[in-house]
């Protein structure tokens, strides 16, 4: 959006028509503040509301409308604090048994009518289908939105998918004032149309076909965006020398040697990797690509050593607080068990006032040459005496702003970073541009390895018994499922209600708890944290849990509708578990019943390796593969997908390459708006 554009962009979101004082505030906890905002603010997903099928016609795991009428009094009966409401309904075809769920008020929403339609998964059960928690529709209803895809917007509480509709139609209009960045030569030999029309078509696609247009235009402008970013960064930080060169200390040599187990040869490697960086002429911008469990934190840890021994400062900052924690307490048992010359402190945003108040002005001195934290690190109020050497822990959480605020708040410090996700060669070299990539790709021995399956629904009551199992021998598990809340989105398992399902299946003596993304990050973190602790034996969980939780404790993982998932993401989730002494399992339970996925599952189940899982997931992942729940958040992107977005993203690298040949600076007419964009950092790349 250009500052030359109409008024009408800027206005504020509380001028359109239904939007009250209420609404205004649930759009500014969105991060919606005017018309342009609300433009830019896309559907996570889309419902696409099928024909109504016959029930002789219904296939199991698919979502589908039917047109039947009730032929059984609706039962209601209770388990602990769950209320289960069924009754049986036919057309002339066939019968399905529906459900629902706490919902005891549907009862009275289904007297006096006659054929009435409803939406949802349809399982098999017993030879039977059965269909739980469907929409109910009137007919007349249904017709009207059949065949369209409606959108399916990120909410937060009090603030429902149908107003956010209805507002993002009043602004729709003014979509024609948005301003497109790129220039025409470029458009026309991508066939990439004009952004107006992209975020028209986003928002309100008549069909599949012009959705993937639409955001295949709007992902190529975050992906140019951020690959224009990382050239820059690149080329500033090509040319700042090593203000801080390290000389080679015994301390690391010795620490090597005393360790209870022997480094790997790639771990080896890697050391020495860093430690030629850390003595060179300019400053380090390395990156560690590794699996979970290949040993990054002992490389980030002597890092560290080797910095504190040459009388310098330096930061680690991991994306939560429970993983900040977990570093510092760590790091402080080896300090203390090897004598090492190291001041740890850890600083993250639950600390009070006056907590935070000693460690910033210790920090200051130099009184710590090893601060732990969270993004607290970057706060105006933190400033370092000395530091030479900044970490960033789990790099794809943190978008670039993050980390130049970090790198900011030295004097050129040393940069480097670490991620557990397993992107492919061609595209880490791209999409880390700014970095050298060392792969760590060799395992250390003594793990065990996870067992895996993949199965249907009609296994959950063997999986919930399997994991009773294990939580009478002591052990930990998790459930993964997409969304948070009934009614996000048809046919998916939401936390909320497996909750409830779950405490009404296990013994009331497991005790069981809820974690997703819509928390507050104080309530976040306790949870986590007293899953760490071993006092929450399951956790029913979003994907928020994918990094920034290490608990050995734990050794299954059961994830719903895992068919809607792509495979490097499933493969974070594992990587949850199987990180302590016990064996471990991971369920994924392919709610779709259909063969090809199936078939995409069975890559999960017949290999740990998630770089060779990363490259599957690339050939599977074709241009317009819609799966329904994206990648969760790799380097911030909101729209773009590493995966899907490919070859896109190899165009892009291509045209900024070129572009920055004969056009270094952006100073031409033709590159104003691309410039513009970059300066004002429209697209925001921080963490999600």
């Amino acid at each position: 959006m250009s500052k030359n554009s109409n008024n009408s962009l800027i206005e504020n979101v509380g001028s359109l028509k239904g939007v009250g004082d209420k609404s205004r505030a649930l759009f500014e906890k969105c991060g919606i503040k005017t018309i342009g905002d609300l433009l830019n603010y896309f559907p996570r997903d889309y419902d696409i509301c099928g024909e109504i099928k016959k029930v002789e016609d219904l296939t199991n795991g698919e979502v589908a409308a039917i047109r039947v009428r009730c032929t059984s009094s609706p039962v209601m009966r209770r388990v602990r604090n769950l209320s289960i409401l069924t009754f049986k309904a036919a057309d002339q075809t066939g019968e399905i048994k529906i459900t629902y769920f706490n919902m005891p008020y549907m009862a009275n929403n289904l007297k006096g009518k006659s054929f009435v339609v409803f939406r949802g998964l349809v399982q098999k059960k017993g030879g039977s289908f059965v269909m739980e928690q469907p929409k109910l529709f009137k007919y007349e209803d249904y017709l009207e939105i059949m065949g369209s895809m409606q959108p399916k917007y990120p909410l937060v509480k009090g603030l429902s998918n149908n107003l956010m509709i209805k507002t993002v139609s009043q602004a729709i209009p003014c979509s024609a004032y948005l301003e497109d960045i790129l220039p025409s030569d470029l458009k026309n030999s991508l066939k990439l149309m004009d952004y107006p029309e992209a975020v028209r078509k986003i928002h309100f696609p008549k069909d599949i076909k012009e959705f993937e247009e639409a955001r295949r235009r709007i992902a190529f402008n975050e992906i140019i965006l951020f690959i224009l970013s990382l050239r820059f960064l690149k080329r500033e930080e090509e040319k700042s020398i090593n203000h801080y060169p390290f000389k080679d200390e015994e301390v690391t040599d010795k620490l090597i040697k005393y360790l209870p187990y022997e480094l790997t040869g790639k771990q080896k490697k890697i050391w020495g990797e860093i430690r030629d960086d850390l003595m060179g002429p300019h400053i380090m911008n390395r990156l560690i690509q590794g699996d979970v469990g290949s040993g990054k934190t002992i490389l980030s840890f002597l890092a560290l050593l080797s910095c504190a021994a040459n009388g310098y400062q330096g930061a680690i900052m991991a994306p939560t607080e429970v993983l900040a924690r977990q570093h510092y307490d760590g790091f402080l048992e080896m300090i203390e068990k090897y004598d090492l010359p190291m001041k740890p402190v850890l600083l993250v945003g639950s600390l009070s006032a006056k907590e935070k108040r000693l460690v910033q002005e210790g920090i200051e001195k130099g009184d710590y040459n090893c601060i732990i934290g969270t993004n607290a690190l970057i706060q105006e109020k933190v400033n370092y005496k000395n530091l030479a050497l900044v970490i960033t822990d789990e790099q794809h959480r943190f978008g670039v702003m993050q980390r130049e605020k970090l790198f900011d708040k030295g004097s050129f410090p040393h940069v480097l970073a670490m991620s557990a996700t397993p992107i492919p060669r061609t595209l880490a070299i791209i999409l880390y541009g700014d970095l050298h990539i060392s792969i760590l790709d060799e395992m250390p021995g003594g793990r065990v390895p996870i067992k895996n399956c993949v199965v249907g629904t009609e296994y959950r009551n063997t999986a919930y018994k399997f994991i009773n199992d294990q939580i009478q021998a002591g052990r930990q598990a998790y459930v993964i499922c997409p969304m948070i809340e009934e009614g996000e989105m048809d046919g998916l398992e939401n936390v909320m209600d497996y909750t409830d399902k779950l405490k009404a299946t296990l013994p009331s003596s497991v005790r069981i708890a809820t974690l997703h993304g819509k928390m507050k990050a104080s309530e976040k973190e306790m949870i986590m944290d007293e899953f760490s602790k071993g006092n929450i034996d399951v956790l029913v969980s979003t994907t928020v849990i994918e990094v920034g939780i290490n608990v050995p404790n734990a050794t299954v993982m059961m994830i719903e509708n895992s068919e809607r998932f792509g495979l490097a993401q499933l493969h974070q989730l594992r990587g949850r578990v199987g990180r302590g002494k016990h064996q471990s399992y991971c369920i994924f339970i392919n709610t779709s019943g259909q063969e090809d996925a199936k078939k995409r599952l069975e890559i999960m189940n017949n290999s740990n390796d998630g770089f060779k899982i990363a490259e599957e997931d690339l050939k599977q992942r074709g241009p317009g593969d819609l799966f329904g729940i994206r990648q969760s958040g790799e380097l911030a992107f909101h729209v773009a997908d590493i995966y899907q977005d490919a070859e896109l993203i190899k165009e892009a690298a291509y045209y900024v390459d070129n572009l920055l040949k004969d056009d270094p600076d952006l100073i031409e007419e033709e590159n104003a708006a691309l410039k513009e964009a970059l300066v004002s950092n429209l697209f925001d790349f921080t963490a999600l």
